[in-house]
């Protein structure tokens, strides 16, 4: 992940990201095996370690996109390496929770099933998967800038559901939150970010009102699942 704006695993979560940390099951990170799909700048290696994990496996394409988390992150409990969501380098029932937050829409268009068999090879029985993704709803499409830059892929409930089912999965639970907020959230960072390589402008501001939406029923900007192996 190209870390542009200098982000660091310590920094507060908001939005998204922090109903990620909370979406996730306490029983499925204490004393457990995980796979972090993706990890980024390491933020859910920080939410792992607050919570007991047994061993993590931190996982991103290319070397260089783990130098922030193994930067900010020393903890023999933690394992970075790299590898790919449609061939992860683990043996067959070596973790007991996935998580991949954010990175089905990013893998190379068509393979997202291969994900789901690798995802389910790798998980013991009755192991969970943690998913996140943009929704396919024709606002939070439309509003998305990346979808008008680089086709940036949203997925519907159904679509999601069924490529878990087919793999093997379960259907645990899949919801949508966010909304208004979270699509000024990311015009303000696309912006700040791509344009002029600075810190989004009025963060706090932002996240206050990001967390506020995350905290409502109902949403349509990002689908958050969980399915577990049967």
């Amino acid at each position: 992940m190209k870390n542009i704006t200098k982000q660091k695993a310590t920094d507060p979560l908001f939005g998204r990201t922090k109903f990620a940390s909370k979406f996730i099951d306490i029983k499925d990170i204490r004393g457990k095996n995980l796979l972090d799909i993706g990890c980024g700048y390491g933020w859910m290696e920080l939410v792992v370690l607050q919570n007991g994990i047994k061993k993590c496996y931190a996982m991103e394409l290319h070397s260089k996109d783990l130098e922030t988390a193994k930067k900010n992150i020393s903890d023999k409990r933690i394992i970075f390496f790299t590898g790919s969501a449609i061939h992860i380098p683990l043996p067959d029932k070596s973790v007991n929770t996935v998580v991949a937050w954010d990175v089905i829409e990013h893998i190379p268009k068509g393979t997202e099933a291969t994900m789901f068999s690798e995802i389910r090879r790798i998980l013991v029985h009755k192991g969970v998967l943690y998913i996140s993704t943009p929704n396919r709803s024709f606002v939070a499409t439309l509003c998305d800038p990346a979808w008008w830059l680089i086709g940036h892929r949203h997925y519907k409930k159904e679509t999601l559901i069924a490529l878990a089912e087919k793999s093997g999965l379960q259907n645990i639970t899949c919801i949508v939150k966010g909304g208004c907020w979270e699509v000024l959230w990311l015009l303000n960072l696309y912006i700040t970010k791509w344009i002029f390589q600075i810190k989004p402008l009025y963060e706090k501001w932002f996240s206050s009102h990001q967390d506020k939406e995350y905290q409502k029923t109902n949403g349509w900007t990002t689908i958050f699942g969980k399915f577990q192996k049967t």
